[in-house]
Order: C-alpha cells, then sequence, then structure tokens
C-alpha cells in the first residue's frame, strides 16, 4: 500500500471530499477532531458516514476525537457501519490506546466484521513520547505511525516547536526521530507530520525531500495544492531508479559476492537492500 500523501479534510465540509479524493493523495483524511468546532461535530459525523457508505476512490481515513475527551464512542458509532479504511487516533499514548480503541470499535462493530487499522498520532501528550516502543507488541493493527509537532509544545508550554527559520527545536526533533524509529521497529509506514505553511511550495519541497531522506515513507498534507510536491518527493527519480537497478543487476550477476562496484563505487549488502527500497517505490 502505498501511503506517500494523506491530505486532510475537515468532517463538516462535505462538497471538499470528493475534490479532495480527486487531487492525487493517496490517502484522505476525514477529520472529526481539531477543524470541526464542537457546535458542528454531529454534522461532521453524518456527513462522514455518508460518504463513506459511497465508493471511494482513494484510501479512506477518519482521524477521530482523543480517548480522552469522551466523544471518541459517538465518532465510532457513527461511522463504523460505514466501514472506514483505517481510523486515525490522536493523542495516542502507545499500545494501551490502541487496545482501548479496539474495544470501542468491536462495540460497535458486526461481530464477523475485521476492524479498521488504525494510524496514531504517537506525539501529541508528553506521556506518548515514553511509550513509543509499545506499537511494535500491536504491529498487526496499525496503517502506519505520526506524530504531531503542534500539540505537544502546548501539553508542555512550550512557546513553539520552531526556529525562526522553521527547523523543529531539539525537543522536538526527537520526537520526529523517535516516531520514525518506532514505525520502523513497528513494521509499519513511518509518515511526517503536515508542513503548515501553505503558500511556501519551495519550503515544502524541501521538508518532503528531507522526509524521505531520513526514511519517512510519506507525510500528511492539509492543502490539496501540497499534494503534487510531497508525491514527487516521495517518488524515486529516473536517476535514482537507474542507479537501483544496476545495483541489483550487479548482485544478480555475481552471486555469493558481498561487496562490488557500480559506478566507481563500492556497495555492499546495504546498499542492495537500500536498491530494492527503492524499486519498490518505483513500482
Amino acid at each position: 500500500m502505498r501511503l506517500r500523501s494523506l491530505l486532510f479534510v475537515p468532517g463538516d465540509r462535505p462538497e471538499r471530499f470528493a475534490k479532495a479524493a480527486a487531487s492525487g493523495a493517496d490517502a484522505i483524511i476525514l477529520d472529526l477532531e481539531d477543524s470541526v468546532s464542537l457546535a458542528n461535530k454531529e454534522t461532521a459525523r453524518a456527513a462522514v458516514a455518508d460518504y463513506l457508505a459511497g465508493e471511494r476512490e482513494v484510501i479512506t481515513l477518519v482521524r477521530v476525537n482523543p480517548l480522552d475527551g469522551h466523544m471518541t464512542a459517538a465518532d465510532v458509532s457513527a461511522i463504523a457501519g460505514a466501514r472506514p479504511d483505517a481510523i486515525m487516533l490522536p493523542k495516542a499514548e502507545g499500545a494501551p490506546s490502541i487496545q482501548q480503541l479496539d474495544t470501542i470499535l468491536r462495540s460497535e462493530s458486526a461481530r464477523d466484521a475485521s476492524l479498521p487499522a488504525i494510524l496514531p498520532i504517537a506525539t501529541e501528550t508528553p506521556a506518548a513520547i515514553f511509550t513509543l516502543g509499545s506499537y511494535r507488541e500491536l504491529k498487526d493493527r496499525l496503517l502506519g505511525l505520526t506524530w504531531g509537532a503542534e500539540d505537544l509544545p502546548a501539553a508542555i508550554g512550550a512557546t513553539t516547536s520552531r526556529h525562526d527559520d522553521g527547523s523543529y527545536t531539539a525537543p522536538y526533533e526527537m520526537a520526529r526521530a523517535l516516531t520514525l524509529f518506532a514505525a520502523h521497529g513497528a513494521n509499519t509506514a513511518a509518515i511526517d507530520t503536515v508542513f503548515p505553511a501553505i503558500k511556501d511550495e519551495a519550503g515544502l519541497t524541501a521538508y518532503a525531500a528531507r522526509a524521505r531522506r531520513d526514511g519517512f515513507n510519506g507525510m500528511m498534507a492539509i492543502h490539496p495544492s501540497q499534494v503534487g510536491p510531497i508525491n514527487a518527493a516521495f517518488t524515486p527519480s529516473i536517476d535514482e531508479v537507474a542507479r537501483a537497478q544496476a545495483i541489483v543487476d550487479a548482485f544478480a550477476a555475481n552471486p555469493g559476492v558481498g561487496v562490488l562496484q557500480v559506478d566507481g563505487k563500492m556497495v555492499d549488502a546495504p546498499h542492495l537492500k537500500q536498491a530494492h527500497h527503492i524499486l519498490s517505490l518505483a513500482d
């Protein structure tokens, strides 16, 4: 399953759902949490359920409200019957949060129905940081793992998570890195957080390229205009594919050899593994 770009859509704006699905995003996230006011929660639930009941063009997730806010059960009750492809869980705190959400899902799902996968936002509370390693205990329940750079500083009274140039300060670089390794440790997709400057395409392109360089599989978007640059960043270039294929071909032509030269550079087993990964992304 390719998850280069995941586009948020407010759950109370049903006129945007089809447009989001046609944006080129690999997945859309119909949001019942932050982008929907308390007064519009019920309207949003009904709109999301109606959309899910129809034909879907792309992978469709629903972001429910946090488990500590007493609205999660109402969200799940409204949309479970329409069977979203996955649930995004904000303010998740490790495996116990997955188990708690699963209890709610089971109570609202048909007995023989499979439960939707879960994409936790895994760094939005201070306690969450210390639970990241526990996701591997329930890795079969995960669609991926992602993080957020806004709720965590607010939770601890920090003034910002970023330097003046937009880069993350040390605590939030750590949260990002831990999410990356926790995702790969659980053998699930590592999804980077949103880039909030909608009109800064150059900044987005650089951020997405860095995310792929660091080992993320995709990232979230907050506007359809961000989808193209994100998809491009997480799709290998023609030159990357050609070099990866050359490495694979070289090892295939020399079975049993541990180290080779390709284009004048030494390559070994880690390079071969990376080359296979690049080719899988190109496919």
